[in-house]
């Protein structure tokens, strides 16, 4: 038996979880998700718990069971507290500022490339120390949208200018070594 699958999913007080045929709705503060798992799992709610258990001992059933297991936990964090990631900016002339909601990146280019937030996903900005928060309750969502940030301007191994995440070790590369006669 999966060791992932087999744990049951704790939901707080301040979430519900509602499971109908194959969908589960989870509601909290921050907001609403739902999920489609596949009719070979069975998913149940047992005095404040979720518990999810497999039809077989397939092997693509199995597959499926702490994969389902891991996301009803990831909807559950999401709605009751929420999922960040945080970017740095490095580079001379670099900068993240944000303009409303937006944000905009100076990285470079003839032009500053605007990054418009989907719903559900908040940017903050700290100037001082070129970072970019970003935050939402659906894990996917925040993660997708940090990689299509990175991707504007991904660190280069020589200088390591470009957006990493705040804990990414770039590897540096040597640059041109000089003539040696």
């Amino acid at each position: 038996m999966s060791r992932i699958g087999r744990l049951p999913v704790n939901i707080p007080s301040s979430v519900q979880v509602t499971i109908k045929q194959s969908e589960v709705q989870v509601k909290g503060q921050k907001g609403e998700l739902k999920f489609l798992f596949s009719p070979r799992m069975e998913v149940a709610l047992e005095e404040n718990q979720v518990v999810i258990r497999r039809s077989s001992d397939d092997p693509s059933v199995r597959a499926l069971h702490g994969t389902t297991r891991a996301i009803i936990q990831n909807m559950v964090t999401g709605v009751s507290d929420g999922f960040t990631k945080i970017l740095q900016v490095d580079g001379v002339g670099y900068r993240p500022e944000m303009n409303g909601k937006n944000l905009i990146l100076h990285v470079g280019y003839s032009h500053p490339v605007e990054v418009v937030p989907p719903e559900g996903i908040e940017f903050e900005v700290d100037t001082k120390t070129r970072q970019i928060k970003i935050s939402g309750f659906d894990k996917q969502a925040v993660g997708q949208i940090a990689v299509n940030i990175r991707g504007v301007r991904p660190p280069e191994p020589y200088k390591g200018k470009g957006i990493r995440y705040l804990e990414e070790r770039i590897r540096r590369k040597a640059g041109k070594s000089g003539k040696t006669k």
